[in-house]
């Protein structure tokens, strides 16, 4: 590897997170228990840049030393972790969504919350709905969403109070819930209903219905929704006919979870 040039770095590049991952992955069969020497040989990375590296590591819990030895401990794990989690979850999803979709006539949707976003992880489209492209990776706001109101309404109002200062609710069409109360107790009627209608707050002409997936831990990690347009249906009907499926379906994805149904 070669050495890394300060002068390349740019305004968008973290050098020291770069480094970091440079040691962490010269790390192999052929190196289980390297030394800084090693390390820095296989990095073209200085010594002393190796070490404090390393001592960053070791004060995060990724690695361990033995004498001169350094070892990866079991949390590299957790790193990846979170991608097999995400990724564990589509797939067993997928079926489900399926189900839905050709039950309901509409597209269905799993999501999850990446920092004070909404990101599609999986998606059965039926038909064109949003004038915006929808697809997995799609991030989407928090408060004008059915998926995001339902992935924020089981957290705590600290977190609540957290998206708001940080995000703010911008209008994005005439109907968009802008007011802090408002957003709350609307919060809490999801969380005593158990999921979320949205009507034209996001996209004009846009109906989304969303439910909660849970863990085996009873923890509210995803979201599945189900969306289509104020030209095909009504919000009434909507409550009468799809609810019951999108409850169906979350159970039953939360269900392979290992969560206990009520």
């Amino acid at each position: 590897m070669e050495p890394m040039d300060d002068e390349k770095t740019s305004q968008n590049h973290i050098q020291g997170l770069e480094r970091g991952l440079a040691v962490l992955t010269a790390f192999d069969a052929d190196r289980p228990n390297p030394t800084v020497a090693e390390l820095a040989t296989a990095t073209g990375l200085s010594r002393p840049v190796v070490r404090r590296v390393l001592l960053t590591l070791q004060r995060l819990g990724y690695v361990a030393s033995s004498g001169p030895h350094w070892t990866l401990t079991p949390r590299v794990l957790s790193i990846g972790q979170h991608y097999t989690a995400t990724h564990a979850l589509t797939e067993l999803a997928q079926p489900h969504l399926m189900r839905q979709a050709e039950r309901t006539g509409e597209s269905a949707t799993l999501a999850v919350m990446d920092g004070n976003e909404v990101v599609y992880i999986a998606r059965v489209p039926v038909r064109r709905v949003l004038s915006v492209t929808v697809s997995p990776g799609t991030r989407v706001p928090v408060h004008a969403t059915s998926l995001g109101r339902v992935l924020l309404a089981w957290e705590p109002d600290e977190r609540v109070d957290e998206v708001i200062a940080e995000c703010g609710l911008p209008r994005l069409t005439p109907h968009t819930v802008t007011d802090p109360a408002e957003f709350r107790e609307i919060l809490t009627r999801v969380r005593e209903q158990g999921w979320s209608l949205v009507v034209n707050e996001r996209e004009e002409g846009l109906i989304s219905l969303s439910a909660p997936v849970r863990d085996h831990h009873g923890r509210v990690i995803a979201a599945v929704a189900s969306s289509t347009s104020t030209g095909r249906t009504t919000p009434d009907r909507m409550r009468e006919e799809v609810v019951p499926v999108l409850l169906e379906t979350a159970k039953a994805i939360s269900g392979e979870l290992g969560h206990e149904r009520g």
